[in-house]
């Protein structure tokens, strides 16, 4: 394993390269979630090793890598890793992405389709909520007391304050990456998905409160050509850990329907 700093299109993008052990074809393409970086992933690439060689990308403003130039949206991003694609020759490429990572890589099978042999989402995200009438009234509320209580706060600490009280986890935790973060979470991505036309594997948590299984459902019936498993048992994060053997069993077998 050994990691570069690449110039992609005047963006700088932190890549740890995991060769190969064994004698297969596929190159993985490795996306994380949002405030997370390429370590999260890491240890699934190096159990691949076996089936596949890999790059596990630190996201522009995340990790080792600076911030984008502006505040991007998913398809920027997209953009600057299907050029780091572009240099890897013609190797079966498959883009592997968690939360944020598959926003990504759905972006990069829509508009890149030419790049991508398979896609595959880790409790990936790019669509609406489906809240009960409560939970519209709870947000809604939510929204109409920030837009009140800002009317009365000027610009300067107390306005960010005020952004931090209402604001959620990812948003507080976000900094200069504000901007970005509002943009990218208020991204519908159904038209998206159904231009997705490589093989697409979806793999969900049973417990996951943040991307739940309903997501991949509604993946499935927007991706033609796509297989669904849900995880019994793991939540947005744990899959990565304590379901990684599981989805590195998924992830195997679908390489391996390549050569069927």
């Amino acid at each position: 394993m050994y990691s570069q700093l690449k110039e992609i299109g005047g963006t700088k993008l932190s890549v740890e390269e995991v060769e190969a052990t064994g004698t297969g074809a596929h190159h993985l393409i490795w996306g994380h979630g949002w405030g997370q970086s390429a370590a999260a992933l890491l240890p699934l690439a190096q159990s691949l090793k076996p089936f596949a060689s890999s790059s596990v990308i630190d996201f522009p403003g995340f990790g080792k890598s600076p911030a984008p130039p502006e505040s991007w949206g998913t398809a920027e991003y997209a953009d600057c890793v299907a050029e780091l694609v572009r240099g890897l020759g013609s190797r079966q490429i498959i883009s592997v992405g968690h939360s944020f990572g598959g926003r990504v890589g759905l972006q990069i099978a829509a508009r890149h389709p030419e790049l991508l042999s398979g896609l595959i989402l880790i409790a990936g995200a790019g669509l609406k909520r489906r809240r009960t009438l409560f939970g519209k009234l709870q947000l809604e509320t939510r929204r109409l007391g920030f837009k009140t209580a800002k009317l009365f706060t000027p610009e300067g600490p107390r306005r960010d304050a005020l952004r931090d009280r209402f604001g959620s986890r990812d948003y507080r935790s976000a900094g200069a990456l504000r901007p970005v973060f509002v943009r990218v979470v208020s991204e519908d991505l159904t038209e998206v998905a159904k231009a997705v036309q490589c093989p697409t594997l979806l793999l969900y948590g049973s417990l996951d409160a943040e991307t739940p299984p309903e997501f991949g459902e509604r993946f499935h019936r927007l991706i033609p050509r796509s297989e669904l498993a849900i995880l019994e048992g793991f939540d947005h994060l744990n899959v990565l850990t304590a379901g990684r053997h599981q989805l590195t069993l998924r992830i195997r077998k679908f390489l391996e329907s390549f050569g069927r």
